[in-house]
């Protein structure tokens, strides 16, 4: 299985963030298990790679401009659906989604293989876009980004991003409405072809009956017509059925779910307000109610803490819970709630007098046999606690990237006081989770207990520098954020 290619500079590294969240995304659509899917992936992701440098570095047409292309993210989910069509040919089609399968194997998949002028329409459209312009519709319409984000992200002026996204629309429309008059179509379509364009251009006009009919038989026109309606909110749909392929609706669904896990219901708010997009009422209705939900909250933590006092012990032992139930590492990505997950142990699983026996005899940083952190109760506070009377030797930063129904994706940023020659990163997780792949360093994992150990191109770390990389992983009921922390057999702190 190949390794992820290695970026080639700053901005390319930042692309394959973005773009590999992408990849998984539909990886995970097109296989029937997550080692499958993170294994279909990689290899896509790199056969994508190759793809995408060969067109940019390719000749020079005569008009001065490179060969057409999709951008990189549809380029690449496109090399997801062929490495999968390789699979089936391979004899490896047992790792493949069984629809997925069918679909490879009928008619449906030729299209996107076969001569262009039969190609989806949204496909060839999109295409003979420029690059940025086609970056821009793909990210605003399908990824779903908020559009001053998109903006940002390809170096536009968030103020004008909305015109110039209308533009776009109007521009793919044009190639579009073009492409289907090139198309070749039986007499019935072609004489439907002009008055189809006259009746997606208005949001009031109705189409007349015979039309509809035809569109309702005709799978080439039902696209053409998708392709050319910009009001209605079908643009989308169009774009990820005519571009992807196969689990086209169900990519765009996932992504739009995972946009709003990735920016929260209030963080994008800030963005959309400076330019005046009517979600502010939304949002607003969206605190509301989660403010309503906090208090009923507060009032049954109340009730209960109430109802427990006169079984319980002093305050000073309610005080000690408190302080144990904090987590080490912060989750930089609120997950939404889950369905029904396990219930998580208690946080005080020692008794009382424990406490005060630590205290009095206080671990030596030397001597980790003291304390097994690898059964350390749910709860209980990260072992840089015998850091924090001193300087720690490095700090770490956890970041949860994307998350879906069996898997996430992390990264992991450690911030070392001291040069390195060579470096090994240790966790334990709380809830079963398991590493099957990791980029920029090799893995292992005893239970709950996992290391990595740095690459040979980033061993060496100066004094002060960071040291960074990035995994796949499964979960079940609870994804919890990861503790225990070390870098070299030292404890790290937390990031601020």
């Amino acid at each position: 299985m190949p390794d992820l290619p290695t970026p080639q500079d700053a901005a390319e590294a930042a692309l394959f963030s973005e773009c590999w969240d992408a990849v998984l995304a539909y990886a995970d659509l097109c296989t029937s298990g997550s080692t499958a899917a993170a294994q279909l992936g990689r290899e896509a992701f790199a056969h994508g790679t190759r793809e995408a440098r060969a067109a940019e570095t390719g000749p020079v047409r005569s008009a001065g401009r490179r060969a057409a292309r999709l951008p990189r993210i549809p380029l690449l989910l496109t090399a997801v659906r062929t490495t999968a069509a390789a699979w089936e040919e391979e004899g490896q089609g047992h790792k493949l989604d069984p629809d997925l399968r069918l679909w490879l194997n009928s008619d449906k998949a030729a299209r996107y293989t076969g001569p262009p002028l039969t190609r989806p329409l949204a496909l060839r459209g999109l295409r003979d876009l420029q690059q940025a312009d086609a970056e821009l519709l793909w990210l605003a319409e399908v990824e779903a980004l908020p559009l001053p984000v998109a903006a940002r992200r390809l170096g536009l002026d968030p103020a004008t991003a909305a015109d110039e996204l209308q533009q776009v629309r109007t521009l793919f429309r044009d190639r579009c409405h073009r492409n289907h008059l090139d198309t070749p179509m039986d007499a019935q379509c072609r004489s439907y072809a002009r008055l189809l364009d006259a009746v997606t251009r208005s949001s009031a006009a109705d189409a007349p009956g015979d039309l509809s009919r035809h569109l309702a038989t005709c799978v080439q026109c039902a696209e053409a017509a998708a392709c050319l309606r910009l009001h209605g909110g079908g643009l989308p749909g169009a774009l990820a059925g005519g571009v992807i392929g196969w689990g086209g609706l169900a990519y765009l669904e996932r992504r739009r779910r995972a946009a709003e896990v990735r920016l929260g219901a209030g963080r994008p708010g800030r963005a959309d307000k400076a330019t005046g997009e009517p979600e502010d009422g939304e949002q607003k209705a969206r605190v509301a109610r989660s403010g309503l939900l906090v208090a009923a909250v507060l009032v049954s933590v109340l009730a209960l803490g109430v109802s427990m006092m006169p079984f319980g012990g002093s305050g000073d032992d309610l005080g000690a819970r408190g302080d144990a139930g904090r987590q080490p590492v912060a989750d930089p990505n609120p997950e939404p709630p889950l369905p029904s997950g396990p219930t998580l142990p208690p946080a005080t699983s020692k008794p009382a007098d424990n406490a005060t026996e630590d205290t009095s005899k206080p671990e030596k940083p030397g001597k980790p046999e003291g304390r097994n952190r690898h059964t350390e109760p749910q709860g209980t506070s990260s072992p840089t606690e015998d850091d924090e009377s001193e300087d720690p030797t490095c700090r770490v930063e956890y970041d949860l990237v994307n998350q879906w129904p069996d898997g996430f994706q992390a990264t992991v940023t450690v911030t070392s006081s001291k040069a390195l020659d060579s470096w090994r990163v240790s966790w334990s997780f709380r809830d079963g989770q398991y590493v099957g792949q990791m980029w920029d360093a090799s893995v292992s994992q005893e239970g709950s207990r996992v290391t990595a150990t740095a690459a040979d191109y980033n061993k060496s770390v100066p004094a002060g520098g960071d040291l960074a990389f990035g995994f796949l992983a499964s979960w079940h009921g609870k994804n919890s954020p990861p503790y225990d922390f070390t870098l070299n057999g030292q404890g790290c702190a937390k990031s601020s």
